[in-house]
């Protein structure tokens, strides 16, 4: 097994980094959690093992791995039904829109027009991969709809 990643993104250039290691990871509603009074935003995923699938390995791997966001003034999301916790999404990327340095809003790009848009006071990120997905879980249902809620499962 490949040593654990964990990375940490302080400014737009580390953000693309984290974004190109979550590509194509797998998210379920349930998994997003937004803590407001924290200013904190949660994902835990199921992640491509890219460092494998690059070394040439045959079949690819998945990594339960946990997407952190600090600093987070607001959370809003669009086209993600976040009262259907089971839903599953497909993480296509990350992208940081900068408005008065160091704030601005990171952008997280789901499958079939899904985001979450970030208002941070800085990038302040970090992904931990947690262990490997030994059960095959993580499945994409069809719809691909989901929503963000806090800790008591509300809407933000």
């Amino acid at each position: 097994m490949t040593a654990r990643l964990k990375l940490i993104a302080l400014d737009a250039d580390d953000l693309a980094v984290i974004s190109a290691h979550v590509q194509d990871a797998r998210v379920k509603v349930e998994d997003i959690i937004w803590r407001q009074g924290e200013k904190r935003l949660v994902i835990g995923m199921n992640r491509l093992d890219w460092e494998q699938t690059l070394a040439g390995e045959t079949s690819p791997r998945r990594l339960i791995a946990a997407l952190r966001f600090d600093r987070v003034l607001s959370c809003k999301s669009r086209n993600i039904d976040m009262e259907a916790s089971e839903a599953g999404l497909e993480l296509l990327g990350i992208e940081f829109h900068a408005d008065d340095a160091p704030s601005g809003s990171a952008v997280l790009l789901f499958s079939h027009g899904g985001a979450l848009r970030l208002d941070v006071e800085c990038v302040e990120c970090e992904l931990t991969d947690l262990g490997t997905d030994d059960l095959g879980s993580g499945e994409l249902g069809e719809d691909g709809e989901s929503s963000v809620t806090d800790a008591q499962g509300r809407s933000p």
